[in-house]
């Protein structure tokens, strides 16, 4: 038999052993936690770029207004009828969204603000992986602009967008590169410029073609603010003057582009290159396209600034603009053309964001199609225009040519 002394050192020496064994299992969790240890940082995945038209000559864009994602299956949809939906949460967004993924297969997702609505969320970035989850899981490229209520959470608009540039396959820019025509900085981002997410996306011909190494498609994205003060009354933002600067001298620079002498003149691009533009805050002129024809419905007042800066006579005397994609209005779905620029709602996508009850969600979608050549691919030669409806067909309504290019003759 042990003497006392003896056991009760081995049971010191047992007590001890365990003590150990604990503070070495929690060193791992913690460790495993923090991403410490021998765990591989984790780097971003890239999607295939540059951007580029397919093969069959097209280029599709799904464009996503007004998600307002907040906290997942704790958000509650606002505006929809008890018979719809059993429950329903931010997850019918989500099953939208993957919904008009697996029935349009688009090249290119543009999210055009509000994409989550700050006042639900508690954790901007948590909101943000869950909202774009189906955009990460796709592996296609997609960009995104800010709306008003994006910043309304834990993150500024520069921490957002810095965050969502650095999500999977994202495209996104905080603002445009140093390199780009007239910038103040070397060798980083242009600081002269008003706003976050302000950048341009060029889209190349197709692959195995003349033009697969020149861009045919522009598409700009700017970012139309949130709220401001005018003498003391508050208002929408706009789109400012550092910005419509910025458009004129990218658009002077595609002007300017030499192309191949040894392609065909069939084959060439026209003289400049369409492109398109992405911004949440529709503009004040839109309030005339009440009194005009349109396609789609106008049901809600036009919630703009009061501030007309004259971004619509920029975006004319450029020239390249053809249409113009933008949110904010949510039971706006409409297309309407002002001075030969069509502007088009996406209508409302997220169910935690107002609507109409009994008007489905819905989202845009935006076809380019190249010209066809004798023997080859030319230019972009026409842009079309629908929507899809989130309802058990996903109905296709209001198809629409928004320009097709005049060849010359």
């Amino acid at each position: 038999m042990e003497s006392p002394p003896t056991a009760k050192w081995k049971h010191s020496l047992l007590y001890l052993a365990f003590i150990f064994l604990i503070l070495h299992l929690l060193r791992n969790l913690v460790a495993h936690k923090l991403l410490l240890g021998n765990d591989t940082v984790r780097v971003k995945r890239h999607p295939d770029l540059p951007l580029r038209f397919r093969s069959d000559g097209t280029f599709k864009i799904l464009q996503v207004a007004d998600m307002h994602f907040g906290n997942g299956m704790m958000s509650r949809c606002r505006d929809v009828l008890e018979s719809e939906f059993e429950y329903c949460s931010d997850l019918n967004t989500t099953r939208f969204l993957k919904r008009m993924l697996e029935a349009e297969k688009p090249d290119f997702i543009a999210f055009t603000g509000d994409n989550i609505f700050g006042p639900s969320t508690a954790d901007a970035a948590e909101s943000l992986l869950e909202a774009f989850g189906p955009a990460l899981e796709s592996g296609l490229p997609w960009a995104a602009v800010l709306g008003n209520h994006d910043q309304e959470s834990t993150m500024n608009r520069q921490e957002l967008m810095s965050f969502i540039s650095l999500l999977d396959y994202s495209v996104s820019q905080i603002n445009p590169a140093a390199e780009d025509p007239l910038t103040s900085v070397k060798g980083g981002m242009k600081t002269d410029i008003d706003g976050f997410g302000n950048y341009n996306l060029e889209v190349y011909g197709a692959p195995g073609s003349h033009l697969m190494n020149s861009s045919v498609l522009n598409l700009f994205f700017l970012d139309s603010g949130d709220r401001a003060f005018i003498q003391g009354v508050r208002t929408y933002g706009w789109i400012k003057e550092s910005q419509q600067h910025w458009l004129r001298s990218m658009s002077q620079g595609f002007q300017g582009q030499k192309w191949d002498s040894e392609q065909s003149a069939d084959a060439l691009p026209p003289a400049t290159s369409p492109s398109l533009a992405f911004f949440h805050i529709p503009i004040p002129e839109i309030r005339q396209l009440y009194y005009k024809k349109i396609v789609g419905q106008f049901q809600e007042g036009v919630a703009c600034s009061s501030v007309n800066s004259g971004i619509l006579q920029t975006l004319v005397s450029i020239g390249d603009v053809k249409a113009v994609f933008i949110g904010h209005d949510h039971t706006n779905d409409f297309c309407g053309n002002l001075d030969g620029i069509w502007f088009c709602y996406g209508g409302g996508f997220g169910y935690h964001g107002y609507g109409k009850a009994g008007w489905p969600r819905r989202a845009r979608v935006i076809l380019a199609e190249l010209g066809k050549g004798d023997k080859a691919w030319m230019g972009v030669e026409t842009i079309k225009t629908w929507k899809r409806l989130d309802d058990e067909k996903l109905s296709k309504v209001d198809e629409q040519v928004l320009w097709a290019h005049q060849r010359a003759r």
